[in-house]
């Protein structure tokens, strides 16, 4: 379908602006803050999200890219918070029975295990309410947008 010039523009600028006042802290936050990324692990974020993308675009499905990036992050380092805690090496080195290398930090307690996270949680909740309030903020400015150029030009 024809999508017309000035709709373009607004997008383009829209998008801009977003990227010029958030798009640094953003990346900071996703690439550093979250969880530890290594190339592996970032390696699995981009091939996770492009799998995700493809699929909702075969199947004709609206995403967001960056959302599906962001959850892509924050499943891997989950992951790998299970699998740190249910490693069967871990467990044998816990119990005594492993020869592996000795950790930098052995938590000494179960309280300290279970406080200690790979992922940094008060990013998931600020992350998830922003997921939240992005749709209806997004629809109630673009109808404003559309009201104000359409009393303009009508």
């Amino acid at each position: 379908t024809y999508v017309p010039l000035w709709v373009m523009l607004i997008g383009a600028f829209g998008i801009s602006c977003g990227l010029l006042l958030f798009g640094p802290k953003l990346i900071r936050v996703v690439g550093e803050e979250i969880t530890k990324l290594n190339p592996m692990r970032a390696f699995c974020v981009a091939l996770s999200s492009s799998v995700a993308v493809l699929t909702a675009s075969a199947l004709a499905i609206p995403v967001s890219s960056t959302h599906i990036a962001v959850g892509a992050v924050f499943g891997v380092g989950l992951f790998r918070e299970w699998y740190t805690r249910n490693s069967q090496r871990r467990i044998d080195y816990i119990r005594g029975r492993g020869n592996r290398v000795v950790p930098e930090e052995e938590p000494a307690n179960p309280e300290e295990t279970r406080r200690r996270y790979l992922v940094r949680r008060s990013h998931f909740m600020t992350i998830v309410s922003a997921w939240i309030v992005t749709l209806p903020v997004s629809a109630a400015l673009s109808a404003l947008v559309f009201l104000a150029l359409n009393a303009l030009f009508t």
